[in-house]
């Protein structure tokens, strides 16, 4: 009976299959695994050798949307162009920088007949790394100390008041661990070229690393909580393998996020555990990790789930998630003719 339905139309960002990822090709996998009924899927890249572009079996068909900086209105525009032709039903944004873009025009989206599940604005600022020490003093959650900086000249005061080692993170990615003064310097000039000021200071904590995925419904309930730890870690702190983690204290933690915001959507909450067992959170990334599919491996499909709530279906909240389930990335050389690349690079589809 599903397959008589006519199939649903997803568009997805995020297809950089790379050494740091974006969670694009995950996502899909997740939704072509997890939804009872046929689907076609839309690539939304930003650059023309984007992986997902060309692997088969992620993408129905891609196309090629401007960069965050050019606006609000231009991403409408170009989704619009696209939703005329593909007739799109859902879009799942993965990116923190697209993020704010597609918050503005999701009103505009669903005018179209295109529907979204993600956080408002005020969700989105309450999590952002400028206001997250706030955050956490307001809610009784463990979170560093930071410094918003805006000139180099003030690190050496705040090594002094922090004592090192300190991280050094961008507003949007990239962090790097400083233990002197000069890795501090270098790290503030290296971050905030690629992703402009304000750079975050902040106290450095010693411990395990955890990772947890969730999914809000927008009132204030958890429907999906996996918690994961990193067991490979590239030069560039992402995780290449990990294993799925059963503790009560990191789901009630996601739980309290999540009744604090009334968060809408998937997140990803970095803690890190101390030799206390204090949580620390690190981060909150406001959309689905790179690292996703293991909550389909896990038994709780979160991407597949935002599609059916996007959707309005009313989903039930997971109970159970398998332990010591591990997901292994792997690098793969794929073969693409160079008239494919052509087409993408000329004309914006493919």
């Amino acid at each position: 009976m599903s397959n008589l339905l006519p199939p649903l139309v997803i568009a997805v960002t995020g297809l950089n299959a790379i050494d740091s990822p974006g969670p694009g090709v995950a996502v899909i996998r997740a939704i072509r695994d997890g939804l009872n009924r046929p689907v076609r899927i839309i690539g939304l890249a930003y650059e023309n050798l984007e992986p997902g572009i060309y692997m088969d079996g992620i993408c129905d068909k891609t196309y090629l949307i401007s960069y965050p900086a050019s606006g609000a209105e231009v991403l409408y525009n170009v989704i619009n162009s696209i939703h005329i032709k593909e007739k799109i039903d859902v879009i799942i944004p993965n990116f923190d920088a697209e993020l704010q873009n597609f918050i503005t025009i999701a009103p505009r989206l669903k005018i179209l007949g295109i529907q979204t599940f993600m956080p408002d604005f005020e969700m989105f600022e309450a999590r952002d790394k400028l206001n997250l020490y706030a955050f956490g003093q307001k809610h009784g959650m463990y979170v560093p100390k930071d410094k918003i900086i805006y000139n180099i000249d003030t690190l050496a005061a705040i090594g002094e008041e922090f004592s090192y080692p300190l991280v050094v993170k961008g507003k949007y990615y990239e962090a790097a661990v400083a233990y002197t003064l000069e890795q501090a310097q270098k790290a503030f000039y290296k971050i905030s070229a690629k992703w402009g000021l304000p750079i975050i200071v902040q106290q450095y904590i010693q411990g395990t690393e955890i990772n947890i995925a969730a999914l809000g419904d927008g009132e204030g309930n958890a429907i999906s909580i996996i918690p994961m730890r990193k067991m490979y870690i590239t030069d560039k702190g992402k995780a290449w393998a990990g294993i799925t983690l059963e503790n009560e204290t990191f789901l009630e933690l996601a739980r309290k996020f999540i009744a604090a915001t009334k968060w809408r959507g998937g997140f990803e909450l970095e803690i890190m555990m101390t030799a206390n067992n204090e949580l620390y959170i690190m981060e909150i990334n406001p959309r689905f990790p790179a690292w996703i599919y293991l909550s389909a491996g896990a038994g709780q499909n979160q991407p597949a789930s935002l599609v059916k709530m996007a959707m309005g279906e009313k989903v039930e909240p997971f109970t159970d998630y398998e332990v010591g389930k591990l997901f292994i990335r792997y690098a793969w050389d794929l073969i693409v003719d160079v008239s494919e690349f052509q087409q993408f690079t000329a004309f914006g589809s493919l």
